[in-house]
């Protein structure tokens, strides 16, 4: 890993102190709530949109207000066959569409592409995705709304586009390196030291943006970039869940640490937004450009793909200064 702006004594320092830190995060642990405290939804026993009900013209008109020079930041991944995919893949096959026609010979070309079109690149995950047990968000049972062809309700074509204020916390900046360590869990105190650091306070219907460093592995090391990650921990993500956001999103895998602290829960921040509170995540983003530029806080734009009944959908999201 190379560190930025720090001499080699420092960077030792900071490792040792990232590791005595990271101690404490063992014993805590998170257990889903029941039916009865998750459900129904505050957005109400119907609700299929979860925190994206944030989004309307006080959104957008919040947001449009943030635009000062016009820049724009493209945060999505390159989609290719090399990417980070781990179980899935990707897989892009050129189709000619037939033979030079007319008297001007024109050509014509198209691609089939085989991959897991709601799982893979910059990636947002619908309610769908995850479960707990065999309940979804806002307790919809999957064994009924799953059907060979997509899901029946919760699908990710209910999001539509969301634009809203967006804020970038740069934990990597925060602490002086490029990159965090692998497993390096993100604590509260991180996120509000980094958030004090850089002038932002968070507000109720905000994307949030998490930067880790992580994403320059996306093309160096696509399986160092898979296999663990530093992130988000239980305790930073129910602070968050307190800010009430529209949306997070992270540049590593799957926005939390990964493997969790406790070795007994597997990816219990998917649980904790997707399913108990719908908050939907936007994993493996492009954010080393918007750090860089030391942009923290912007106008932020999504649209997942309308792939009715899907669990989710390949974006790229933007931030526009």
């Amino acid at each position: 890993m190379r560190i930025a702006s720090v001499s080699a004594v420092a960077a030792a320092a900071f490792t040792v102190l990232l590791a005595g830190a990271a101690a404490p995060a063992a014993a805590q642990s998170w257990t889903p709530p029941p039916p009865d405290e998750r459900c129904p939804s505050k957005w109400g026993a119907g609700d299929e949109r979860g925190a994206a009900n944030h989004m309307g013209p006080e959104s957008v008109l919040r947001a449009a207000s943030l635009i000062r020079t016009g820049r724009v930041f493209e945060l999505g991944q390159v989609l290719r066959p090399s990417m980070p995919l781990g179980a899935r893949h990707f897989d892009l096959y050129v189709k000619p569409t037939g033979p030079f026609a007319g008297s001007n010979r024109r050509g014509s070309n198209e691609e089939l592409v085989v991959t897991e079109m709601g799982q893979v690149g910059t990636q947002f995950d619908g309610f769908t995705h995850q479960t707990i047990g065999d309940s979804l968000y806002n307790c919809v049972d999957m064994n009924e709304v799953m059907t060979r062809d997509g899901f029946t309700r919760l699908g990710v074509e209910n999001v539509g586009t969301l634009m809203t204020r967006g804020v970038l916390i740069d934990v990597a900046a925060l602490k002086g390196v490029d990159m965090l360590p692998d497993t390096y869990e993100i604590t509260v105190d991180d996120l509000e030291q980094a958030l004090d650091r850089q002038g932002v306070a968070l507000e109720p219907g905000d994307a949030v943006l998490i930067h880790t460093g992580w994403g320059v592995l996306w093309d160096s090391d696509p399986d160092r970039f898979m296999a663990t990650n530093p992130g988000i921990g239980v305790a930073a993500a129910e602070w968050l869940v307190e800010h009430d956001p529209m949306l997070l999103g992270a540049d590593n895998q799957p926005v939390e640490v990964s493997p969790n602290p406790d070795p007994e829960v597997s990816l219990p921040i998917h649980q904790m937004m997707l399913v108990v509170h719908g908050i939907h995540l936007v994993e493996r983003m492009r954010l080393a450009e918007l750090a860089a530029a030391g942009v923290h806080e912007f106008a932020f734009v999504v649209q997942p793909l309308k792939i009715e009944g899907a669990t989710g959908s390949t974006v790229v999201p933007v931030a526009i200064q």
